[in-house]
């Protein structure tokens, strides 16, 4: 016999303690409660899964899991719980197989799983991107280019710049910014002559 709150005083939350050995009492509401479910889990299943050959196993893995959970404690009531055991399945469906396929990407959102890798047309424009600068760096004059790295991607302060190079504080920021600013002709308008020092 399931307890309820009538006949249970210490039941925690809106879950119903099942004792270990009463398995008719599980069985009776998963049939009652979780089967009569059926058809929403699966409408639930495609709007978020659109890979229909996968629906029969999700279900039957979202029923493996609620009966599971139903051995510990009866929830209470069954259709949050069937539906947010289902989420649940998918989002770690999605991030074990780290392979997101369209249909899915659209409902992301709507199952609150946060997308943290670029997809491949980010990683291909990236890669563009970073091909472009890399031959602009490659067309400065040695001088500025060293400078823009250190400050640009070392991070380096103008005087440890300075100092690595053996050169004034006040040539580093003409290198810099003549780097900085051939770097931008190059990438984005005509290219500036360099060698004129003003």
């Amino acid at each position: 016999m399931v307890e309820t709150p009538e006949n249970n005083s210490d039941v925690a939350g809106p879950l119903r303690s099942v004792a270990a050995t009463d398995v008719s009492a599980v069985d009776a509401w998963f049939i009652r409660e979780v089967l009569s479910l059926e058809s929403i889990l699966v409408q639930f299943l495609r709007r978020n899964w659109n890979n229909a050959s996968d629906i029969a196993d999700l279900r039957q893995e979202v029923y493996v899991l609620v009966y599971e959970a139903a051995q510990r404690r009866i929830p209470d009531p069954a259709k949050p719980f069937v539906l947010t055991t289902a989420r649940n399945l998918i989002i770690n469906r999605v991030r074990r197989e780290q392979i997101i396929p369209i249909e899915v990407v659209a409902d992301l959102e709507t199952l609150g799983v946060a997308v943290d890798a670029p997809g491949p047309d980010r990683a291909a424009a990236s890669r563009e991107a970073l091909r472009r600068v890399q031959e602009a760096l490659d067309r400065l004059p040695p001088r500025s280019r060293d400078v823009v790295m250190f400050k640009q991607i070392d991070g380096l302060s103008r005087n440890e710049i300075a100092a690595r190079m053996g050169i004034s504080g006040e040539t580093v920021k003409w290198h810099l910014a003549q780097g900085m600013r051939a770097l931008a002709d190059i990438l984005y308008g005509e290219l500036m002559d360099l060698r004129k020092k003003p």
